[in-house]
């Protein structure tokens, strides 16, 4: 039975929202810092689940050098996908406008790209690879439908949610509590569904 699962992110947000997730299987989650190491790997796919396979499988290899064999490794890719932007930024979300550019800026710089458009639709998307210690590889992928909205709104959240809208609650994503996101966002529910496919394996009670 797995005790242990190490997250391979240095998100801090993605880190919170996947503890609060799996907080109830009776594992630890662990960050490669709390190991004391240090990966960024080199995403190079071109598919969410291309680029979570390289995070998780390379964060694999580098705990099995360091003596960290017995430990599942997950990793997520997750994304903005706007129909009017032909599905962009897509994989490319953490980079849009580059990485070190504030998510307020990236967020202001999509409403004007839209700003005389009504096509708003747009969805996240979280895949989730998981590298078990035999070599294995599982994924699960998940996605939340919405629009993009006219204002940056909410105070929750992060990257893309103060400006994506859920027409069926009337808020946007970052305008919802902790446990509410949990509940319906892309990556709680990719996390739901690696959580079951790991309970049939006998990996989790």
């Amino acid at each position: 039975m797995i005790r242990s699962i190490v997250f391979a992110s240095n998100n801090k947000g993605k880190v919170k929202e996947t503890k609060a997730v799996l907080q109830s299987e009776s594992v630890k989650v662990l960050t490669l810092s709390d190991l004391g190491l240090v990966l960024v790997p080199d995403e190079t796919g071109t598919t969410f689940e291309e680029n979570a396979t390289i995070k998780a499988t390379e964060v694999a290899a580098l705990l099995k050098e360091n003596g960290h064999s017995d430990f599942m490794v997950i990793a997520d890719d997750s994304g903005i996908e706007i129909d009017a932007m032909g599905k962009k930024p897509g994989v490319d979300s953490a980079n849009f406008l580059g990485t070190e550019t504030p998510f307020v800026i990236r967020n202001a710089k999509i409403l004007e790209m839209l700003e005389h458009t009504e096509e708003r639709t747009a969805r996240f998307v979280s895949v989730i690879a998981c590298a078990l210690p035999c070599g294995e590889t599982i994924l699960t992928r998940a996605t939340i439908e919405g629009v993009i909205s006219h204002e940056q709104k909410g105070e929750n959240g992060f990257g893309y949610d103060p400006i994506f809208f859920l027409p069926e609650l009337g808020k946007m994503m970052a305008e919802l509590s902790d446990n509410e996101k949990n509940k319906i966002s892309h990556r709680g529910k990719s996390l739901e569904k690696m959580v079951e496919a790991l309970r049939k394996k006998g990996l989790l009670s």
